[in-house]
């Protein structure tokens, strides 16, 4: 069945018909089941569920955000960045769509392999490039004949930018983007084979009083190592695995096996450097407790019980009398 919704109205048309002898419950039936059989194009495999779709443009909402922070500042005019659509179509198609003459930035991310592509529609990357170079932010198309110096800080603006990149995608991946290729036409440009399934995210871009897309194109290959952390459950996942039994016993046991150092204290004192300069052989030190005061026991240097020195097998001992509650640095009881 299609999932539209009847008016009131609509519904007792269908029943007046069918009581009338008008349409035929049968034939209804038919053509139901018929609707049900899709036409599926290999061609355009459908890689990414909505689920993650979702997910990628919840990404690109913050990376939107912080593309639009980063352009105002560096151009000091008015931005609007926001995500327009996310849509999953075959690389040769997304080629397709874009002008034959365009902006086109190309990362790698890694760990991840294969690349992203940035294209930027030159309406708005002359904008940009025009406010860079102190004018009023208008749009001159001449991409066909770009300058060394043009193109030079064209990249480094778009290649500063997709740091921005790395900030949105930090709560999936840890990315390192790097900027690898500046090309203004795609038909030069194959990342991956024609047929592959590839992500586009379209933002729509204001840049001053010129307007256009920024286009982020991601691979199937690239997000495939991370596909399971793009699924609402990994978001929204908050239980905890609970360990096996067998699992704390092996822990417990490593844990009886470390070794820590453990001091007693007799006493403490402060001398100048000039007494200590001046010690022999024969002389003295006053500690700041009595002979008969319980002795501070240390563990790892943090103090955690006092106890009294004594002898056992002829070997230096100490008893533990009692434990100090927090174990403070300063051993307050």
């Amino acid at each position: 069945m299609s999932g539209e919704v009847l008016s009131q109205s609509e519904i007792d048309a269908l029943l007046s018909a069918l009581s009338t002898g008008e349409m035929d419950a049968d034939e209804l039936k038919k053509e139901q089941v018929e609707k049900r059989v899709k036409v599926y194009d290999f061609r355009r495999a459908l890689r990414f569920s909505k689920d993650q779709i979702r997910s990628l443009t919840r990404i690109h909402e913050n990376f939107a955000r912080l593309l639009t922070t980063y352009f105002s500042a560096q151009l000091r005019t008015y931005v609007q960045i926001s995500v327009a659509s996310a849509d999953q179509i075959p690389y040769e198609e997304f080629i397709r769509s874009i002008p034959k003459m365009t902006i086109l930035n190309v990362f790698d991310v890694p760990p991840l392999d294969g690349r992203i592509l940035m294209e930027i529609n030159p309406n708005i990357a002359y904008a940009m490039m025009d406010r860079m170079l102190g004018g009023r932010g208008t749009s001159h198309n001449k991409i066909e004949n770009l300058t060394e110096i043009e193109t030079k800080i064209m990249s480094n603006m778009f290649e500063k930018a997709f740091e921005n990149f790395q900030e949105a995608w930090g709560s999936i991946s840890e990315i390192d983007p790097q900027l690898t290729e500046f090309e203004v036409n795609p038909q030069f440009l194959q990342m991956v084979s024609p047929n592959e399934t590839v992500v586009v995210i379209s933002l729509n871009t204001t840049i001053g009083e010129a307007s256009g897309m920024i286009n982020m194109c991601i691979p199937h290959v690239v997000l495939e190592p991370i596909m399971p952390m793009l699924s609402v459950k990994y978001w929204m996942q908050t239980d905890k695995k609970e360990g096996l039994p067998i699992e704390y016993e092996v822990l417990q046991k490593e844990i009886h096996k470390a070794d820590v150092h453990i001091t007693a204290e007799i006493g403490s004192s402060e001398i100048s450097i000039q007494d200590f300069l001046m010690f022999d052989i024969g002389d003295v030190i006053e500690l700041n407790q009595q002979i008969d005061q319980p002795m501070m026991i240390k563990i790892g240097g943090i103090p955690k019980f006092v106890g009294q020195p004594g002898k056992i097998n002829k070997k230096l001992a100490i008893q533990v009398l009692d434990t100090l509650k927090g174990g403070d640095d300063d051993g307050e009881r």
